[in-house]
């Protein structure tokens, strides 16, 4: 089956979903499918990409093509509108049009984040022309992407009790700021945490700690997608402070983006034509300039501060459409602010599975997270992030109808302790999605036939006996990634088996089970060896039998320890890690 990987779109997380889409294409089993990389620009165009492409560092690295760029910026393709109409480069991809689709792909794997692209829009325009996709229908997709109404939704499902407020723009009245800041104070205290309703990814998030007006004032512009500029600050850089300050602007990690409306007028595209226009202004007034992204958002979520232990629970489907809530991940931040620069940092969070608390709590997260997925129409997966409180209360929000899907990232680890390596995971979302479009009652026995031919391929691939290949590393950081990237490969090119097998510090030799190879540092095996399975863990991959039978077979998820590396039976051919120096 020919996949059509979808990645990039207009969204502020495009990167986040470039990276996504890098996994799905490289870890996608070969033996059942064939990925077709999807490339969607800001103009909202669809590129089939060459593969080369795939494995650049960032999208601004091959598009626009460097013979687009101008004035030494290093900007994306909306900074050139004049592009829009123009030809794509045969070197980037072919242009395709959506009746086109079905000429190049069966099914749509949707790596997309954010508004357009997680929101139903491009589920809506997917189902026009009858192609399925992977991840949560159009209803809860849109519930999905909006942070206000999940939290009204969620209240109704678990009578959670959360102090918010909704913070329209034309109420951002800048001689009101002080009189707003103390009703905010009085209403929900501090610290304050302000979010943009419509973004993921931590973009848009800012916590507003200290009684600072100053402080309060950037955060509300931060989420409302603008900046306040003075003469005085521009005036004070040089030529060099002015082209970082116009680059920083077009970073998506750190700027509001371009293009950017200038005092609610003035649409300017590119960083040179910005800093022209902000000299201009203030060569003649000395007023305050606001900048704003022409996708600002047009209200913003204020939300009382949580004290408590973080986590982030998936939830998948059985067959028939009931839930399946994955042990809980807590998150253990090691910054103030958990906003998109720390989520994506290496070393600014630990992931623990499960929660550190009780076994009956563990349960309790799971119940509520199942419970939540049903009732808001979420379908095949979601990721609920939420707070375990000092005295057990668990509140949940932020549903993400498409996670993140980073090899690392959470929906992978947990569904690694119920059995399934990432290829596997990959093929329950494409499988499980055709499943739930079949439910739609749209062009209903072209699916079931295409999920009839992928089942049999499923089984096929499975049953196959495939010869043993281990892989051996030493029990350091260095060898243990690169361990596990060799058994993500070997487990998607489907010809071989692989084995992983720790040489521990003691001499003895571990064959490890799927699970281990899904923690973040050789150390955390390391703590498994010797604490053993958490009992939450052993129950959620009995739960889930009959899906792990299904895609991966019998799967073993005991330690196998050997005095030496000949006692390990079956395996005829190593790779052995080596790191050169």
């Amino acid at each position: 089956m020919r996949i059509g990987v979808f990645f990039g779109g207009p969204s502020r997380e495009r990167e986040i979903s470039f990276a996504g889409g890098k996994t799905a294409f490289e870890y996608l089993d070969k033996s059942l499918f064939t990925p077709v990389p999807i490339f969607v620009d800001s103009f909202g165009r669809f590129i089939k990409l060459e593969h080369a492409l795939m494995y650049s560092k960032e999208i601004r690295d091959f598009y626009p093509t460097k013979s687009n760029q101008t004035g030494d910026f290093n900007t994306y393709i909306e900074s050139f509108p004049q592009l829009a109409k123009e030809p794509v480069s045969p070197e980037i991809g072919t242009l395709l049009s959506p009746d086109q689709f079905k000429d190049h792909f069966e099914f749509a794997f949707l790596a997309m984040h954010g508004p357009d692209c997680e929101d139903g829009a491009i589920q809506g325009l997917l189902e026009w022309f009858k192609i399925p996709y992977s991840g949560p229908g159009l209803m809860g997709s849109a519930v999905g992407i909006d942070k206000i109404l999940q939290n009204e939704m969620i209240a109704l499902v678990n009578n959670q009790q959360k102090k918010s407020w909704t913070l329209r723009h034309e109420q951002w009245i800048p001689r009101e700021y002080a009189i707003l800041f103390q009703v905010l104070k009085k209403h929900l205290g501090l610290p304050l945490v302000v979010k943009a309703p419509h973004q993921g990814s931590s973009i848009g998030v800012a916590i507003v700690k200290e009684d600072s007006l100053d402080a309060f004032v950037a955060a509300i512009n931060q989420c409302f997608f603008q900046v306040e500029l003075d003469s005085k600050t521009w005036k004070a850089l040089d030529a060099a402070g002015k082209h970082g300050y116009a680059q920083r602007m077009a970073n998506l990690d750190e700027g509001i983006g371009f293009p950017v409306v200038v005092n609610g007028g003035k649409i300017i595209n590119h960083p040179k034509d910005l800093i022209e226009q902000l000299d201009s202004i203030f060569a003649v007034q000395d007023e305050i300039v606001v900048l704003s992204s022409v996708n600002a958002e047009d209200q913003i979520l204020l939300e009382e501060f949580i004290e408590g232990q973080e986590f982030s629970c998936g939830c998948i489907q059985f067959d028939n459409g009931k839930p399946l809530a994955l042990p809980p991940s807590e998150v253990i931040k090691m910054v103030d602010v958990f906003d998109f620069n720390a989520k994506y940092k290496p070393g600014a969070s630990r992931k623990r599975i499960p929660v550190d608390a009780s076994l009956e709590k563990n349960q309790e997260i799971q119940k509520v997270i199942a419970e939540v997925f049903q009732q808001l129409g979420i379908t095949v997966c979601v990721r609920i992030d939420g707070f375990l409180t000092p005295d057990g209360t668990i509140l949940l929000h932020d549903p993400n109808t498409i996670p993140g899907m980073s090899p690392t990232s959470f929906i992978f680890k947990q569904m690694a302790e119920i059995g399934l390596n990432v290829t596997q995971a990959l093929t329950y979302f494409i499988r499980q999605s055709i499943r739930e479009r079949i439910r739609l009652g749209k062009d209903t026995w072209s699916l079931r036939h295409l999920l009839e031919r992928l089942d049999e391929k499923i089984t096929i691939a499975k049953t196959a006996v495939k010869p043993l290949k281990g892989i051996l590393f030493e029990a350091t950081d260095a060898q243990y990634v690169l361990a596990r990237q060799e058994y993500g490969r070997l487990n998607a090119e489907g010809l071989v088996k692989p084995v992983p097998v720790l040489h521990g510090a003691d001499g003895k030799y571990y064959q490890l089970p799927n699970p281990f190879m899904f923690k973040e540092y050789i150390a955390d095996v390391e703590i498994l060896l010797a604490e053993g399975r958490h009992p939450l863990l052993t129950e959620t991959a009995e739960k889930a039998r009959s899906l792990t039978d299904f895609f991966a077979g019998q799967v073993d998820d005991q330690v196998h320890i050997f005095n030496d590396i000949e006692s390990i039976e079956l395996i005829r051919e190593w790779f052995v890690v080596k790191i050169n120096n």
